[in-house]
């Protein structure tokens, strides 16, 4: 039996990704894929029709979510893999940043107008689900208006701090965050770290703070990450305790520099988080009925 191969972050139009759950795991298995996590943002919405997905091609489907988080005054972000869906507490909180989402997103088209960019929320939305509008259906509908070139152009020039479409989040504390994923059973894990440019002094309190209540991984590998990277925060999982996780974080095909089944080997000198799971020597297993149900 050839050895497994993990993508633990990816998203689906479930929240900002452009694939279905459905499509989003037959374009991994077809890319080689056999442990996936399905990890949208603030929503379990697509867990349920990814796994039987999943099951119909004989893959791994792990549910997770990937959670907004506010600290010191900066959004991260938490995934949260092996959770069980069901958990109430975890979807109350999620309940609560999708209501803050909307809020936001109406916001941000208001903002937009006063630009001079017209109709912006409702070209957003019909770049979504219609329920989950995020900052990425803007940064796509502005390319398509032919504003920017590509939705990193979007982000710099219109959404981040100091542009005219940033609305600051407003999100889940870290601790919080980290509880709601513990009571679903579930292992929380810092997503893409290289990401939130920190000092060194800043990282190491993120990661006490986020040990400190119970966090367990850090994501070693990722897209955004350089080698660089990834020997640097393999280093940091192993000294500060931590298993590494390895996910793409990818949304879609619209980033062809971004495919899956194309990430680099975690390094030696650190502990995968899959390997505390009862099927790490197995290339492909059921997500246990009880941690699905229909809420999103």
């Amino acid at each position: 039996m050839s050895e497994p191969n993990y993508d633990l972050h990816t998203h689906s139009t479930a929240s900002d990704g452009t694939l279905t759950p459905t499509e989003l795991v037959a374009r991994a298995v077809a890319a080689g894929i056999t442990v996936l996590a399905l990890t949208d943002h603030d929503t379990t919405a697509g867990v349920i029709e990814a796994t039987t997905a999943a099951q119909m091609h004989g893959i791994t489907l792990i549910p997770g979510v990937e959670i907004s988080v506010t600290w010191n005054s900066r959004t991260v972000h938490i995934v949260g893999l092996q959770i069980d869906i069901n958990q109430p507490l975890l979807q109350d909180g999620l309940t609560e940043l999708r209501t803050f989402r909307a809020w936001r997103a109406k916001e941000i088209g208001h903002r937009l107008a006063k630009h001079g960019i017209a109709d912006a929320y409702e070209g957003a939305r019909e770049f979504s689900n219609g329920t989950l509008i995020g900052r990425t259906h803007f940064a796509r509908l502005l390319v398509k208006r032919g504003l920017a070139v590509d939705t990193s152009e979007v982000f710099k020039r219109f959404l981040v701090q100091g542009k005219p479409g940033h609305v600051a989040g407003q999100w889940a504390t870290l601790q919080t965050a980290v509880e709601w994923i513990r009571a679903a059973g579930g292992q929380a894990v810092i997503a893409h770290p290289a990401r939130y440019r920190l000092t060194r002094t800043q990282l190491f309190k993120l990661i006490g703070e986020f040990r400190e209540h119970g966090g367990a991984g850090i994501e070693v590998v990722t897209s955004t990450h350089s080698r660089d990277d990834v020997l640097n925060f393999a280093l940091h999982a192993r000294t500060q305790q931590l298993l590494a996780s390895a996910g793409s974080d990818f949304h879609g095909t619209e980033h062809a520099w971004l495919q899956l089944g194309r990430l680099p080997p975690l390094p030696n000198n650190c502990t995968p988080i899959w390997q505390t799971w009862p099927f790490a020597d197995t290339a492909s297993s059921s997500v246990a009925p009880e941690r699905l149900n229909t809420k999103s």
